[in-house]
């Protein structure tokens, strides 16, 4: 419970400086309100096609900086575990050592590649910094409408399963539409009973 800190109430330059810090309040509510939506009004400038062109340029660079991260786990695991002494007569874990040592091999592949598109995306936002806030603003943008526009996942089935959920695959505007197609299409054959 909060308890008051004066015993008496407010005097004159108390009451004052309550209504100024109040007025400082509003009008750094109202600076920083008026920034974001310039920035938004910005981001506006970026069209649908640019936008998807440099989405695609992002995607590229996840992919050219995980294909060296997976050799790069590849060859370390291979430098690591290779370099070990095996004794075949001692199983690690019930597991032949040669066996276990080639699954921890493959094991630090995947970590390669697991962590190649995280790097792979730093480096873009590192290369293309002048356009972030354009480019994020445009994500939330596409993010948004494909929530909007996607099958709910309730309607899937194992055998039957949802097209493309998070428009992973729309690099252009005529993508873009196929997959609202490809939407509507498993919308109306899950909703509606055939005949």
């Amino acid at each position: 419970m909060l308890r008051p800190t004066l015993s008496g109430p407010l005097g004159l330059y108390s009451r004052c400086a309550a209504r100024s810090t109040v007025r400082n309040q509003a009008l750094f509510r109202f600076k920083t309100t008026s920034a974001k939506k310039t920035v938004v009004d910005e981001a506006k400038k970026l069209t649908w096609p640019e936008y998807l062109a440099i989405r695609g340029s992002k995607r590229k660079w996840q992919l050219a900086v995980t294909v060296p991260c997976a050799f790069l786990g590849f060859f370390g695991g291979v430098a690591y575990f290779g370099s070990l002494e095996t004794d075949p007569a001692k199983p690690i874990m019930g597991i032949d050592p040669f066996f276990f040592y080639g699954a921890c091999t493959v094991g630090c592949v995947g970590i390669g590649a697991l962590i190649g598109p995280s790097i792979g995306s730093a480096v873009w936002r590192a290369r293309h910094s002048n356009q972030l806030a354009f480019v994020d603003a445009m994500d939330r943008e596409f993010y948004r409408r494909i929530a909007k526009n996607r099958v709910d996942a309730s309607l899937q089935s194992p055998t039957h399963p949802v097209p493309d959920y998070y428009g992973e695959k729309v690099g252009s505007l005529h993508q873009y539409r196929q997959w609202l197609r490809d939407q509507g299409k498993y919308k109306r054959k899950a909703l509606l009973p055939e005949e």
